[in-house]
């Protein structure tokens, strides 16, 4: 319920007088200060912009940055804050107010949206202290330092990541960033980029990572499977342990990455997840691409990418390396236009432009550094991520012949409660199949190769026109059979396969699935 226009004055009033005291300097509306557009998959699903059009303000403490949020009118007011100097526990404690959720001890980005963060000026450091974002979307972080965020020993920083995302974030631009650590989980420490809990259109530039026992993950564990469409390019990986990233479900793009010293393994694909490798330049390093700690099979598809001094372990039930001479073993489509620069010139290129301070540089596609020219605000685009191949509009009949899925087995992402995965293939339309949030996926299985040409998709009563976007996965490789919208029937290439997917990438409600229908046609 929203409080009296007099109690919401007289908070707002309370805000801007901390906001003041604390160091805030407001400025006139005007641009995002980030100096070129988002990349990769962050321009998908309506794009990302962060604060642009908003107000613009400037903040030198934790406490600060948190009382602009606050400051603003809701929580999806844009703002730009302009970040200067260290962020630490000792200066970032929690502001109240109805347009934020914030937290002592950490740069708490949550129930938000349209916020860019950047640091100006000499710099902004965030020591020993995180930045977490939380059921927010369309955020910009850029050309700031995180370091030494522990998760245990002194000081703590609420959950230990350097960045952090989790619980139904959308379209994140990460770029321009220095992340590092000081050691690996023996020391206290966790990961430096993760994302979790259906985290989704995320890209992750310009940047690097080092020093650290773990790069990154996506997905908590093998049964996380609803966060997807990660794209990082022209990073820095330098002396990581593992998790360059860790893939579980879903799909990552990785090009005209720099990799040198991955010193366990690196492009960890697990769990039905894939990965588009391209041009990427892998350097005294081990296992740096394929399956690892785990029979949970992920997939790769690569190509232009150079590997200098880079050893692989033996294959075996739980480790399955990609080398010594990595082959695709998945195709991947990428909806988005980039430029590839040549993996030789790689080490160069990204040492030149990737971290903080470096002067938002970016590479022209040619191997050599430029300032950005401004762009435009995206125009909003489908939330499909693969815009080929489609699915043709449904006719109006349904496939005819045996529904396949009688009697077959089911699994998927994960479930609400009181559902289950079994509801939609028992021929009950008054049982059904719910993802744990908006998004999710569900599939069908057979113990043998098994031809399917169409399958027709149920809603249950009361649900019709919850499910958005959605695409059909082959199983067994991952491949994207169709994409499209709505539920109903669905036409998909006549496909022998033990496993097909039907996986929900947008919705405007809960989706409920009564019945996922196969058919040989």
């Amino acid at each position: 319920m929203r409080r009296p226009v007099a109690l919401r004055l007289h908070a707002a009033a309370a805000t801007l007088a901390l906001a003041a005291a604390t160091g805030v300097v407001l400025s006139m509306p005007q641009a995002s200060a980030a100096t070129a557009g988002a990349t990769g998959y962050a321009t998908q699903n309506g794009g990302t912009t962060g604060g642009a059009g908003g107000q613009t303000v400037r903040a030198t403490t934790g406490t600060a940055i948190h009382a602009a949020l606050c400051a603003r009118a809701d929580s999806s007011t844009p703002i730009t804050i302009e970040v200067e100097g260290t962020i630490n526990h000792a200066n970032t404690t929690k502001v109240s107010g109805s347009s934020c959720n914030t937290a002592a001890g950490v740069i708490e980005l949550k129930q938000i949206s349209n916020v860019t963060l950047v640091g100006v000026g000499s710099g902004a450091v965030f020591d020993q202290l995180g930045i977490h974002i939380r059921e927010s979307s369309n955020i910009i972080i850029q050309n700031v330092t995180v370091r030494n965020v522990k998760k245990s020993g002194s000081p703590l920083s609420n959950g230990g990541d350097a960045i952090g995302m989790e619980s139904d974030v959308r379209n994140v631009w990460v770029d321009h960033t220095t992340l590092e650590a000081s050691g690996g989980e023996a020391e206290g420490y966790d990961g430096l980029f993760d994302m979790k809990d259906n985290t989704q259109y995320v890209t992750l530039s310009y940047s690097i990572l080092r020093n650290s026992g773990r790069g990154g993950l996506v997905g908590s564990s093998e049964t996380e499977l609803s966060n997807s469409f990660i794209t990082y390019h022209h990073n820095l990986y330098e002396n990581i342990d593992s998790r360059a990233p860790l893939l579980r479900g879903g799909t990552a793009h990785m090009y005209n990455n720099h990799y040198l010293r991955i010193n366990e393994s690196g492009i960890n694909s697990r769990a039905g997840a894939r990965a588009k490798v391209d041009n990427n330049y892998f350097e005294d390093s081990k296992d740096v691409l394929g399956t690892f700690y785990t029979d949970a099979a992920g997939y790769w598809q690569v190509g232009g990418n150079i590997f200098d001094n880079v050893t692989w372990s033996a294959r075996s039930a739980e480790n399955n390396p990609a080398g010594p001479d990595p082959q695709s073993n998945t195709t991947v489509a990428i909806p988005y236009a980039h430029t590839l620069d040549s993996a030789a010139c790689v080490p160069d290129v990204v040492s030149r432009t990737a971290g903080a301070g470096k002067g938002l540089l970016v590479s022209n596609g040619s191997c050599s550094p430029q300032t950005p020219s401004p762009t435009p605000t995206p125009t909003p685009t489908s939330t499909s991520p693969t815009p080929a191949p489609t699915t043709p509009t449904p006719g109006p009949t349904d496939p005819t012949g045996t529904n396949l899925s009688i009697g077959a087995g089911a699994d998927g992402s994960s479930k609400a409660d009181g559902t289950s995965y079994g509801n939609v293939r028992d021929g009950d339309l008054a049982t059904y199949w719910s993802p744990a949030g908006s998004t999710g996926s569900v599939s069908v299985k057979w113990g043998s190769a098994t031809t399917v040409s169409a399958i027709t998709i149920r809603e249950a009563a009361g649900s019709a026109g919850a499910i958005g976007s959605w695409r059909v996965l082959n199983g067994d490789t991952g491949a994207v059979l169709a994409s499209g919208s709505g539920a109903g029937a669905i036409a998909v290439p006549r496909t022998a396969l033990k496993k097909i997917t039907f996986e929900i990438v947008g919705s405007t409600g809960t989706p409920r699935v009564a019945e996922f229908e196969t058919y040989a046609g």
